[in-house]
C-alpha cells in the first residue's frame, strides 16, 4: 500500500490528523445509520470532538488532506460544500482503526479455541509478517508455525485484519474443542482446568 506524502511528512500519521479523519468518517457513518438514537449519539460525540479542534489547524489539515487526495470537496447548487472521504481517505481510517483493534474477553470462557492458520506465499511476505505481528500483538499464542490460537471469539477481528492485509485466500479461521496438549494452552492463557 503506497503512502501519500506531503512536504516530506506522512499526511495521516499525527494523532490529531487521524482524529480529524475519524470524525469525517463518523459523518459517513451518520448518513448510513437509520436508528435515531444512534444518530443523536454520533452527532453529540462529533460535536464535542469538533469543538476541541483549533479552526485554523483544521483548515490547514483539510487542505493537506485535499492535496494528499484523502478528501474532496463537492459543491452543491445551494452553495454549500460537502467534504467527502476518498477511497484513499477511507483506507487511512481503516489504518487508524486497525491500530486500535482489540478483542473483548467474555466473563466466562466457553471452552472453545479459536484458530487462525495460514499459508501465505513468499510474494506476499510483508502481509504475512504484518498478520503474524498483529496476531501476537492481540495476544494470540503461536501454537505452531503459521497456526495461532486464542481462547475467545474473534472472528470479526480476524476478518477485518485479513481484509486489511489483503490475505483472504491464504488465511483460515476455525474453532476447536478438546485439542491435544490443551493443558499447554490453558496454562499459557491462565485458564482454569
Amino acid at each position: 500500500m503506497a503512502r501519500i506524502k506531503t512536504k516530506g511528512t506522512q499526511v495521516w500519521r499525527s494523532p490529531r490528523k487521524q482524529k480529524i479523519l475519524l470524525l469525517l468518517e463518523a459523518g459517513i457513518t451518520l448518513s448510513m445509520t437509520r436508528s435515531v438514537s444512534k444518530q443523536s449519539f454520533i452527532i453529540r460525540s462529533m460535536a464535542r470532538e469538533w469543538k476541541k479542534i483549533d479552526r485554523q489547524y483544521l483548515y490547514r489539515v483539510l487542505n493537506e488532506f485535499k492535496y494528499g487526495r484523502l478528501i474532496e470537496y463537492r459543491e452543491h447548487q445551494d452553495g454549500s460544500i460537502k467534504i467527502v472521504l476518498t477511497e484513499a481517505g477511507q483506507r487511512r481510517v481503516i489504518q487508524a482503526n486497525i491500530d486500535n483493534l482489540t478483542i473483548s474477553k467474555p466473563t466466562r470462557w466457553d471452552g472453545r479455541w479459536h484458530l487462525v492458520f495460514f499459508d501465505v506465499p513468499e510474494k506476499k511476505r510483508r502481509g504475512r509478517d504484518a498478520l503474524r505481528l498483529k496476531l501476537r500483538e492481540l495476544g494470540f499464542y503461536e501454537w505452531q508455525k503459521s497456526v495461532f490460537v486464542y481462547p475467545y471469539p474473534c472472528r470479526d477481528q480476524i476478518d477485518f485484519i485479513v481484509e486489511f492485509f489483503e490475505l483472504r485466500p491464504f488465511v483460515r479461521y476455525g474453532e476447536l474443542l478438546n485439542p491435544t496438549n490443551e493443558a499447554e494452552l490453558k496454562l499459557h492463557f491462565q485458564l482454569e482446568s
